[in-house]
């Protein structure tokens, strides 16, 4: 049988998109407290943050005080942790069958820097891995996450297999999660779901942690800015 892989180098970052402040309980916050546990038994260095607690501004740009917002704490607060982070969980509620205000305003943010380049000269988030977590009681958990997951792929994080997991009571009014007599905390299926994203997270960044990162190899923005082609040919001639 294989050594388990040591995980206590690594750093994660679960941003949590609640509609609701703190103190307010979220129901988001208590599924993402179980993959947080697994991390940090594991040894990994946890960041977690609730981003309608900070003052976001929303837009595109990486700092929106310099397009006439008076305030923006993602380039101060929030940026450093994302930069700094292996692993990013989003976290979220389902609201009319989609993702939350707060997610995608944490999307487009998170989209303002994928033009910055790494070390390698990639774009910033290659070598990095991505995950999301749901909850509602309303239908749309595999859409929800797929529209995460997809985004965050294309600005560059690596995803997993089985790279999301999430809870949902019966449909319409109902219990939510942490609701008593709701079973979310003990939904088999939620809790293997949960379970298997955190150590599909864990394992994808352990290998590109030791690889270096994602392998620099044709995927380069600063080698093509300078003119690397890679074997493409533009326009080739008509065969």
């Amino acid at each position: 049988m294989a050594a388990t892989p040591e995980f206590d180098d690594l750093r994660a970052l679960f941003i949590n998109c609640t509609l609701k402040r703190s103190p307010e309980p979220s129901h988001t916050q208590g599924l993402m407290e179980a993959s947080i546990a697994l991390m940090r038994a594991n040894g990994v260095s946890v960041d977690t943050v609730r981003f309608v607690d900070h003052d976001v501004a929303t837009g595109v740009y990486p700092d929106m005080r310099e397009h006439g917002w008076p305030a923006d704490a993602w380039p101060d607060e929030i940026w450093p942790l994302v930069e700094a982070a292996d692993i990013l969980v989003i976290g979220g509620p389902i609201w009319l069958g989609d993702n939350g205000s707060i997610t995608r305003k944490l999307i487009e943010r998170l989209y303002a820097m994928s033009g910055m380049l790494n070390e390698q000269g990639q774009y910033v988030y290659y070598g990095k891995t991505g995950g999301a977590l749901i909850t509602g009681n309303e239908d749309g958990l595999k859409h929800c996450a797929k529209s995460i997951l997809y985004s965050l792929q294309h600005i560059g994080y690596t995803i997993p297999p089985g790279a999301d997991a999430g809870w949902i009571g019966e449909v319409g009014p109902g219990p939510s999660y942490l609701d008593p007599g709701s079973g979310g905390p003990e939904n088999e299926f939620t809790n293997r779901n949960t379970t298997f994203m955190t150590y599909n997270l864990l394992n994808l960044a352990r290998l590109l942690k030791d690889a270096g990162g994602f392998p620099a190899i044709g995927n380069s923005r600063a080698a093509w800015n300078d003119g690397e082609r890679y074997g493409f040919v533009s326009n080739p001639e008509h065969r």
